[in-house]
């Protein structure tokens, strides 16, 4: 099985990508956003993941069993978030017993 050969032009660019956005994140924590910082931030880390992911880990030059498999870390990802948020959401809504 050969595998893809990504040209090195490719890899430089997603560097200075990354590279801008990460200048652009520390602006963002200086930056008064107000409600909007974190919102700002976790885009901005979102984005510089999916460049790592796709380029740097040969995910998108990988078969579909490789993007299946990365669909279903995000899916329980996902999960895992929505369980924990929940509790952490449903914390008030019983009394303490002596309260």
């Amino acid at each position: 099985m050969s595998d893809h050969v990504v040209p090195r032009k490719i890899y430089y660019a997603v560097f200075a990508t990354l590279l801008v956005l990460t200048a652009v994140t520390v602006w963002v924590a200086f930056a008064d956003l107000g409600m909007f910082n974190t919102v700002a931030a976790i885009t901005i880390a979102c984005a510089k993941a999916t460049l790592v992911v796709a380029y740097f880990m040969h995910v998108r030059y990988g078969t579909h069993l490789v993007r299946v498999v990365l669909g279903a870390a995000v899916l329980w990802l996902l999960i895992l978030l929505v369980l924990t948020l929940g509790d952490y959401a449903s914390r008030g809504w019983l009394p303490f017993p002596g309260k």
